[in-house]
């Protein structure tokens, strides 16, 4: 587990690293980067509180009750603490959480498959791209740790444990929705077998607390009983069954950007495919409950597309199937694939978080 941790901390450093030559590339403070979009709803939230609203020129109104609370509150508690901005609070936050997202995605899949399996696994999900949020004052890093904990303990049949940090998964994204269903499914399972098992019933009363509780203060809030949704609505983000989705690749195919639209219609495929790989290699329910929920949340919301990948970040048992292809090359093959996978998404994430970012 601790070389589990050192790689994983050794890519942080290479990506900041990475980061740092885009900004000078590019001529921009390199902490510009850690400042921008999301951040600073946090940052609001964590000084203020909840109520701030933004008035947009097409008649929207943008409220933070769009940002779920856990992540702002924990940035708050850390400000208070050390005296740190609160940017910088959400960052070592952020950077603390990814850590323990690590240690738990190695338990989870070397108690399943094997160490090598653990370390690739660990070693992907901190190279993707995509993983630079997790350096940034963001959420996604925090319900990482807190979800990939959780099915931790659910696989352990931990019931107690598994369904508290599920409810403040809850508290944390709106995704969180997707571990207390794991949780869930994966109790009900246990009660079949064992109708008396006590904590089982517990934790499915437990798991979707904090994920209730949030939608029912911004219905409070709001003063109607679809609080959350009118929020998100005017946020442009509402759920539609994927029809926003459709049309968005659509348009790339039709308005002549067909590359994009393809490239996108490529990536969907090579994600059906991880799906089914993942399938053979017979996870337990709580991760394919996890995983599948997950994706359906964020594919039948609309919304700004270019922010779907960082929704699926916490998405860990995909990158199994391909630590097992991976750990199958010889020595060379594999030192030499992940080094340029390596160079490849540093470059790339560096070049994305000092130009469009993950808004």
């Amino acid at each position: 587990m601790t070389r589990a941790v050192i790689l994983f901390i050794g890519v942080k450093i290479l990506f900041l690293g990475s980061l740092l030559g885009a900004s000078k590339v590019k001529g921009i403070k390199y902490f510009s980067s850690f400042y921008r979009w999301d951040a600073q709803w946090y940052q609001r939230i964590a000084e203020s509180g909840y109520g701030h609203i933004i008035h947009t020129s097409d008649g929207r109104k943008l409220s933070d009750y769009a940002f779920f609370p856990l992540y702002p509150i924990t940035e708050r508690i850390f400000h208070q603490l050390t005296g740190f901005s609160y940017i910088i609070s959400g960052i070592l936050i952020s950077l603390v959480a990814s850590i323990f997202a690590a240690v738990a995605i190695f338990k989870i899949v070397s108690n399943l498959y094997s160490d090598s399996i653990g370390y690739l696994t660990v070693f992907l999900w901190g190279v993707l791209p995509i993983s630079f949020v997790t350096t940034l004052a963001y959420s996604e890093a925090l319900f990482a740790a807190l979800a990939a904990w959780s099915l931790l303990f659910c696989i352990r049949k931990n019931w107690l444990r598994a369904s508290m940090f599920a409810a403040l998964a809850g508290l944390t994204r709106p995704t969180g929705l997707a571990v207390a269903i794991a949780v869930i499914s994966s109790a009900l399972i246990q009660i079949r077998e064992e109708r008396k098992n006590l904590r089982a019933w517990i934790a499915i009363c437990i798991a979707p607390l904090g994920w209730i509780a949030y939608m029912l203060f911004v219905s409070i809030s709001v003063g109607a009983w679809n609080g959350y949704s009118i929020v998100t609505r005017n946020w442009g983000n509402t759920i539609d069954g994927g029809w926003a989705f459709l049309n968005w690749i659509w348009n790339f195919l039709s308005s002549g950007n067909p590359l994009i639209g393809v490239a996108i219609i490529a990536a969907l495929i090579l994600l059906a495919m991880q799906i089914y790989f993942l399938t053979k290699l017979k996870p337990p329910i709580s991760i394919m409950v996890f995983t599948l929920s997950v994706l359906v949340l964020a594919f039948i919301t609309s919304g700004y597309f270019g922010s779907k990948p960082r929704y699926l970040l916490p998405l860990f048992p995909l990158l199994i199937p391909p630590a097992f292809k991976i750990d199958s090359f010889s020595r060379r093959v594999k030192a030499t694939f992940l080094i340029l996978f390596t160079v490849i998404s540093a470059i790339l994430s560096a070049l994305w978080l000092t130009g469009s970012g993950p808004l």
